[in-house]
């Protein structure tokens, strides 16, 4: 049985080492895009442990910033938490 062997030039087998270190690198550092997480009045006051009152005064405010679809209003969980972490920062 006769073994064929194929010799390949430098240039591709270097392209080969990049294109599989950019491989390892995105394996490595891919972390999925997680969908936006929209919370009601009552689920952002639970999560911040306050009350309904003090959600509508922050929103007045604009420490919070609200988001209304019809007559519902929603709050980012991403934005809230952002605000949160960066009231810290004084």
């Amino acid at each position: 049985m006769q073994t064929l062997e194929i010799t390949l030039p430098d240039s591709v087998i270097n392209d080969l080492q990049g294109i599989r270190q950019e491989l390892t690198d995105l394996k490595n550092n891919f972390t999925p895009k997680e969908p936006e997480d929209f919370l009601s009045r009552k689920e952002a006051a639970a999560l911040l442990k306050i009350s309904l009152v003090t959600i509508h005064q922050w929103s007045r405010d604009q420490i919070l910033h609200p988001m209304k679809m019809g007559n519902r209003t929603y709050f980012s969980r991403k934005e809230i938490e952002k605000t949160m972490f960066n009231s810290n920062k004084k």
